[in-house]
């Protein structure tokens, strides 16, 4: 495969979310490339959107796992999904970006979410509680061990977790941060939906976690790799396909082998 021009490293794209939201995020409009897509989720709502892309365009099609780095598992489903898409007469045309953030980026992004919103050196009573909606026990701890992470960087009295949907919620983490002294108490969404379902009275509303400028710069920087990686004969497909391997979701390696109709 040979390294495209420069005026036509250019794709389709689609993104696809999972329990993060990240389906449904602001985007501004990606500059220089082709048609955005959306999928809610791994499976036949992304394949059905993936098909829509090689249909309408003659791009290559550049598939971005919207994870901040909380759901191994989209990111392992997404690559299955593809594995089927890109045989036969697409060959060489769909290919699986980098997923959108991971866990240190996230921590990062949090913290400047955080400086955004108060100065925890002005703030000594300040709470920050770090929501984001519900999903399963393996995602959900990986949240609490980066709150643990955001409040060791950031010297901040408390940082606490709640869970749009889950236990504690939202309202429960407000009533914990207040309990344990916090006279301020800071909202700030751990994920691509809202810090609240509704507002609070007397607690600050930290987010949106990303404002769509940076969405959609960060979404370009993966779309631009994955476009070299194309180039150079590697999809990315099947770097995704043990994305959730070890991590509680999975036990053994996925192996193609098993899924082969032969």
């Amino acid at each position: 495969m040979t390294v495209p021009e420069p005026d036509a490293a250019r794709a389709a794209v689609v993104i696809v979310g999972g329990h993060e939201g990240g389906a449904e995020v602001a985007v501004e409009p990606l500059v220089e490339q082709g048609p955005l897509l959306r999928a809610s989720s791994a499976g036949e709502l992304l394949e059905r959107a993936v098909r829509q892309a090689l249909d309408g365009t003659d791009l290559p099609v550049c598939v971005v796992p919207m994870t901040l780095g909380r759901d191994p598992q989209l990111v392992a489903d997404t690559a299955r999904t593809l594995t089927w898409l890109s045989r036969g007469a697409v060959a060489g045309r769909v290919m699986l970006a980098e997923p959108f953030g991971n866990a240190t980026l996230l921590t990062g992004w949090l913290r400047v979410a955080v400086a955004r919103v108060v100065d925890p050196a002005d703030s000594p009573n300040l709470a920050v509680l770090l929501t984001a909606k519900a999903a399963n026990s393996f995602d959900d701890a990986e949240l609490f061990r980066i709150a643990h992470l955001v409040k060791t960087r950031d010297d901040l009295p408390w940082v606490e977790v709640a869970l749009r949907g889950g236990e504690p919620d939202v309202a429960e983490g407000v009533e914990r941060c207040r309990q344990l002294g916090a006279r301020q108490v800071v909202v700030v969404p751990a994920d691509f939906g809202p810090a609240t379902d509704a507002p609070i009275a007397e607690v600050v509303d930290g987010g949106p976690l990303l404002m769509p400028s940076e969405v959609s710069g960060m979404l370009a920087t993966r779309i631009a790799a994955s476009l070299l990686k194309l180039s150079r004969g590697d999809d990315g497909i099947a770097a995704g396909l043990d994305a959730d391997h070890q991590h509680g979701h999975g036990g053994t390696a996925w192996r193609e082998s098993d899924y082969d109709e032969d």
